[in-house]
């Protein structure tokens, strides 16, 4: 059991040789800590300096001087933590970096565990779980869109559009209550009507987040994708063209790739957790067949599928092949008529069998048209991303959506004309789950599976 009430600390910059280090320090003693192994160069003791100040100095173990730095102090509740904070910059070399971290813990600091700064945020009320949710993201972020969908705005959007909704719920269920309890008083703040009203505005609300999670979701799980085709007609091309980079050998002998090469990568505002697979034909090459079946496999667990067709020559059995297995395929399937900067033959049975198909050079044009197709097809252009309350995660959808259909029980109650006390244990029903998705009332294993991929430091 983690002890929340200690003082801990932690590096917060990657580990490595860098120009400076950052190592922070939260909790109740932190400023005593600090006090410890931090001596201000004017003399003042870095506890009655100014808060949210750089304060030069050394960094003592004793009278030993470690190394010279910068320490600042954020007093509670105005930090990050909401808890006394202190962060101290040193040099950002491996031993120094450390022996600094180990002079911190001796002064009375224990080392934090993953994610433990982000919870004890979120536990002290300065970050709602989704908040803490999209720092999460953020850190793991590999396009421009992941950036967007976890920025600090993006996540306080989210929070003040489930707040409000919990609010609006909240009175309108004191309403109802008062309606059972006095009767004869009329000291409902709403009416029937009243109440039906704002009900059905809740509920659209609800539904209009919930339509965002298809974009949401795609942004931050990105799209597995898959590269497939005969030999050698510029699916390897194709994946260093997405992954900017020589990442797959390509040679004009066919069968050059014979093993499924993955990478993540950003396409536009997406990211595609690509695969380029070996050539998909007949062989008795058992190296060969192997590539081919984890081929196949690959494209059964995909979401997306370049199709990639050598627009220079006609047609084979082997493409053909492959077009007819793909009509069976529940993933969206992109045609790329690819080599289509050379004179390039009759591919009308390509174009009628798949209803998106693009035209390209993988050696030297641009991934622009693509990346916009992708987005097209995988996002809703309704929904703005960094402008937007969006859902992301499966959780926040299961919650939501549990919490709509236990306000459309309540709306159906209230309109059948059944006592207010009926429809007032369905709201209640949904506040529960409007709580557990912003975190007012959560299971400590939700808790602990969130914040267990966080990193040290975090």
């Amino acid at each position: 059991m983690i002890d929340f009430s200690a003082t801990v600390a932690a590096i917060a910059t990657p580990p490595g040789k860098g120009g400076v280090a950052l190592i922070r320090v939260t909790g109740p003693e932190a400023f005593a800590v600090a006090d410890k192994c931090f001596r201000p160069s004017r003399g003042t003791p870095l506890s009655l300096c100014p808060p949210r100040t750089a304060v030069r100095g050394d960094i003592v173990d004793g009278e030993e001087v470690v190394d010279d730095g910068l320490a600042l102090l954020f007093p509670a509740p105005h930090s990050y933590t909401g808890e006394d904070t202190v962060e101290i910059t040193c040099h950002g070399g491996l031993l120094v970096t450390r022996t600094v971290l180990e002079v911190i813990l001796s002064a009375g600091a224990r080392l934090a565990s993953a994610g433990e700064f982000t919870r004890r945020a979120y536990m002290n009320g300065t970050l709602s779980l989704t908040e803490a949710e999209g720092i999460g993201s953020l850190l793991e972020a590999t396009s421009r869109g992941q950036l967007r969908l976890s920025a600090r705005e993006s996540r306080s959007r989210l929070s003040q559009a489930l707040s409000a909704l919990h609010e609006e719920l909240v009175l309108v269920m004191a309403s109802l209550y008062a309606t059972i309890d006095y009767p004869e008083e009329d000291l409902a703040q709403l009416s029937r009507e009243d109440l039906t009203q704002r009900l059905t505005e809740a509920q659209h609300t609800m539904r209009a987040l919930l339509a965002t999670y298809k974009t949401g979701r795609t942004i931050a799980e990105g799209i597995p994708t898959v590269i497939c085709g005969r030999p050698n007609v510029g699916k390897s091309s194709l994946y260093n063209l997405l992954c900017c980079e020589d990442a797959a050998i390509v040679t004009d002998v066919a069968g050059t790739t014979r093993d499924v090469l993955e990478r993540t990568v950003a396409l536009g505002d997406l990211t595609l957790h690509l695969s380029d697979t070996a050539g998909i034909h007949e062989t008795e090459d058992l190296v060969e067949r192997i590539g081919v079946e984890r081929s196949c496999a690959k494209i059964e667990e995909s979401q997306l599928v370049f199709a990639v067709f050598d627009a220079s020559e006609s047609l084979t059995d082997e493409d053909l092949r492959l077009i007819d297995a793909l009509r069976g395929t529940s993933a969206t399937v992109v045609a790329i008529l690819n080599k289509w900067d050379l004179p390039h033959a009759d591919m009308q049975a390509v174009e009628d069998a798949f209803s998106h198909v693009l035209t390209l050079s993988a050696k030297t044009g641009d991934t622009a048209p693509l990346a916009l197709l992708v987005r097209d097809l995988f996002t809703d252009g309704a929904v703005q991303v960094g402008q937007d309350a969006i859902l992301s995660n499966a959780r926040q959808y299961a919650s939501l959506a549990t919490a709509l259909e236990q306000l459309t029980y309540a709306l159906e109650a209230l309109a059948a004309g059944v006592p207010a006390d009926v429809a007032c244990g369905d709201l209640e029903a949904a506040i529960g789950s409007l709580s557990m998705l912003d975190g007012r009332e959560v299971s400590q294993e939700v808790v602990d599976r969130i914040f267990s991929h966080f990193c040290v430091g975090k």
